[in-house]
């Protein structure tokens, strides 16, 4: 009995590490495929792409001429949409997460403003320009606008703002704010002084990632109403304005072949403004981790 016993283990076990190895084979097999299929459409985009890139090319207006067209009227409007982004939504975001982590009472109307933010941010982008085209174009009267278009991308990023900067204010110990309080601070000094230089690492990490989204985002400025042939360089809020997802949809839906090229030029340069985004939020974690773990020692 004891010996079938034993022989009925074995076999399950056997069967449990065969299972693991398979699942293991399945789970390679998907990061492969996954990576394989990203680096073809890269190396794709790179090898159409980089005989285009030059300073010409970044430093022309577009053209009915493909080997006269540049982008630097849609790298301009990008630039500026995402400043006035950011300047709208980390105030907002941040200040919101600060309010349902150290003010907010745990009752239904936080418990229904949480889960309004967390359905928020799964909501698709497009919705966002149906919205932004009625508030911000047509209700406020600000037309198809730089800071039309810029608002509607704020909304975007507004929830996952949120809710990273929440995440990053979870992660400061009680035993911080127990004794800030202990030494008399205020909530707000208790804040101000440790909560958000701690957590300052994730807030940013999340706010570049969140923008580094909104960077790429073309649906909502499309419905919204963003141009899509621009020859100049926006001079405030209120000037029209192409971004460099839009002029790449331009580029892609003509007919011409040097168009196409003109198209794989700008992916790469979008490519490496989301690259370099994403490095910058790697770095200034990593710093501000390591700043803030040898003041504590």
């Amino acid at each position: 009995m004891n010996n079938s016993v034993a022989y009925d283990l074995s076999v399950l076990i056997q069967k449990q590490k065969q299972g693991e190895r398979l699942f293991k084979i399945a789970a390679l097999a998907a990061v492969i495929i996954s990576l394989g299929t990203l680096a073809a459409l890269v190396a794709d985009v790179f090898i159409d792409g980089l005989p285009r890139l030059d300073w010409k090319f970044i430093s022309s207006f577009p053209s009915r001429k493909p080997q006269e067209a540049g982008i630097l009227a849609a790298l301009a409007g990008s630039f500026y949409a995402i400043i006035l982004t950011a300047l709208v939504a980390v105030p907002i975001g941040v200040g919101a997460a600060i309010y349902l982590e150290e003010y907010a009472q745990k009752n239904w109307f936080s418990r229904f403003i949480e889960l309004n933010v967390a359905n928020l941010a799964g909501v698709p982008s497009i919705i966002y320009g149906l919205l932004g085209l009625d508030l911000f174009v047509r209700a406020m009267g600000l037309g198809r606008s730089l800071l039309a278009g810029s608002l509607t991308l704020a909304l975007l990023v507004l929830p996952i703002i949120i809710i990273t900067a929440r995440e990053a204010i979870r992660t400061v110990p009680l035993s911080i704010r127990d004794a800030a309080y202990a030494l008399g601070a205020t909530r707000w000094q208790m804040i101000k002084d440790h909560v958000l230089p701690l957590s300052l690492p994730g807030i940013l990490t999340g706010v570049i990632l969140s923008v580094s989204r909104a960077i790429g985002e073309t649906a909502p400025l499309i419905t919204m109403g963003a141009l899509t042939y621009v020859a100049f360089v926006p001079t405030g809020p209120l000037s029209p304005f192409t971004v460099l997802p839009i002029q790449i949809f331009n580029w892609v839906s003509r007919p011409q072949k040097g168009f196409h090229a003109c198209a794989a030029a700008g992916i790469v340069i979008l490519l490496l403004v989301t690259l370099f985004l994403n490095a910058a939020a790697i770095f200034l974690r990593n710093h501000y981790q390591k700043k803030f773990s040898a003041r504590s020692l």
